[in-house]
């Protein structure tokens, strides 16, 4: 039930978490349902999907749903980060809190944290940070080590996420995600001029087929999971623009997959292809203004600015808002003045 899943994986490696050898008297029994039984706190459709993306093997090969597991057979399931324990060190690392009350807090993250230990990045993160500062956070059922948390954005993205402070909250923002009725506004610099200014992606999205690490657009339907943004032009600076987008879905990194499938990538985007030159002229001069701008936003320019929901005590749908980062409002300043005098 986790949404903006957050893809920190900078190797194609995969780790050995479980080995399972059945019985040799062992029956017929289709493999989601076999490692429901074995598996604590993992439903059936992550241990499917989990299927689908490779991460289950029967005896060293790829296997499908539908599978049934026969005696002796040797059934691995590999993640792309190490097995480690769910004890999270408290940091005192400083949080921008913008509301606090007893039931949750919105915090404002930024640029560069990343928000749950994972591999490669096992301090220094959102949750570490929660670990210092409160105390007896909830954690969602198979989500150890990760108190607090019914969602997340993208360690370069900056802006609002919702933390649960009790059991109850937990259960109530869940199911608003679950649900996708959590109202959530970015905004983004991005590649060009979007045609038409206003519109929907209504695209399939997952992980590509080619690179774990990367989200793809798939518009035949055929793979990934339903993905819906409602997109919006705020400013046109002729070579860039200034979007808001609206998420229906939060699939990992959804947004920036959707904006690169229309031909738009979020500026300096790296993942996505935002890193390159990708309108405008080939003169240094110009060249050289944009690799100052990527100079002064060394990230993907993409920030969560809203986010409104029911509150889980009061029952009375409260929304927030944040300003853009300093980095990102320099970008604008520099492309507002360069369309003007160029």
């Amino acid at each position: 039930m986790m949404d903006d899943e957050l893809l920190e994986e900078n190797d194609d490696e995969l780790f050995e978490h479980h080995r399972i050898v059945t019985d040799a008297k062992q029956g017929l029994v289709r493999i989601d349902k076999f490692l429901m039984d074995r598996l604590p706190n993992v439903t059936r459709t992550k241990i499917q999907h989990g299927i689908h993306d490779g991460f289950v093997k029967v005896n060293e090969k790829e296997i499908k749903p539908n599978y049934k597991v026969h005696p002796n057979d040797v059934i691995t399931v590999s993640f792309p980060e190490p097995p480690r324990d769910t004890d999270v060190v408290p940091e005192n690392i400083p949080l921008h809190i913008t509301f606090e009350d007893e039931h949750l807090l919105v915090i404002n993250k930024s640029a560069g944290m990343v928000v749950h230990p994972a591999y490669q990045n096992w301090s220094g993160t959102l949750v570490n940070a929660l670990a210092y500062h409160f105390q007896h956070l909830p954690e969602m059922p198979g989500n150890d080590g990760r108190p607090g948390l019914v969602h997340r954005i993208d360690k370069d993205t900056s802006g609002l996420l919702v933390i649960a402070k009790t059991e109850k909250a937990m259960a109530s923002l869940a199911k608003q995600f679950f649900d996708h009725s959590i109202e959530r506004t970015y905004q983004a610099i991005v590649w060009g001029v979007p045609v038409p200014p206003e519109g929907t992606i209504n695209v399939n999205v997952g992980r590509s087929l080619k690179d774990r690490r990367v989200t793809t657009a798939f518009p035949e339907a055929d793979f990934g999971r339903t993905a819906i943004t409602h997109y919006r032009l705020l400013q046109d600076y002729r070579y860039v623009s200034l979007i808001e987008c609206k998420l229906e879905t939060g699939r990992t990194h959804q947004i920036r997959a959707h904006m690169k499938f229309i031909g738009h990538p979020i500026f300096n985007d790296g993942t996505y292809g935002g890193n390159e030159v990708l309108k405008g002229t080939v003169f240094s001069k110009y060249k050289q203004f944009v690799d100052n701008c990527f100079k002064i936003i060394p990230r993907q320019a993409l920030h969560a600015k809203t986010l409104g929901f029911i509150h889980p005590a009061t029952n009375k749908f409260i929304q927030f808002d944040s300003e853009l980062p300093a980095d990102f409002k320099e970008v604008m300043e520099r492309w507002e003045n360069y369309v003007k005098y160029n």
